[in-house]
């Protein structure tokens, strides 16, 4: 499994598509990180971050807020999506998000 999270300023960014870069979990088939790297993303163009993340190996991402048009693409491209995470660490999200315990709100994303 691989988890994408838009960040900015170390941070779990609130708004997907104005993210400075992306930050890029592996998580084991036991559900540990084994890895954790970062990736600036291509210019942000509508269809362009999901191909991009797909391409990656992404298979779930997580954010503050997402468009539903954002959310379909990624759902096209076999990409869970979960929204209403916090601007936390992206280690705390992910680690929060494994145990079954990350506490998500409404998608801060109106488009």
């Amino acid at each position: 499994m691989k988890i994408a999270m838009p960040v900015a300023d170390g941070r779990l960014c609130l708004h997907f598509g104005h993210c400075e870069q992306f930050v890029l979990i592996d998580v084991s088939e036991d559900r540990k990180v084994v890895a954790q790297n970062e990736a600036v993303p291509p210019p942000h163009e509508p269809g362009v971050l999901p191909r991009w993340l797909h391409e990656s190996g992404v298979t779930t991402i997580i954010a503050g807020g997402m468009g539903m048009r954002a959310q379909q693409l990624f759902q096209q491209f076999g990409i869970e999506v979960i929204v209403g995470a916090p601007p936390d660490d992206p280690a705390q999200v992910v680690s929060s998000w494994l145990a079954g315990t990350l506490q998500t709100g409404g998608n801060v994303c109106d488009h």
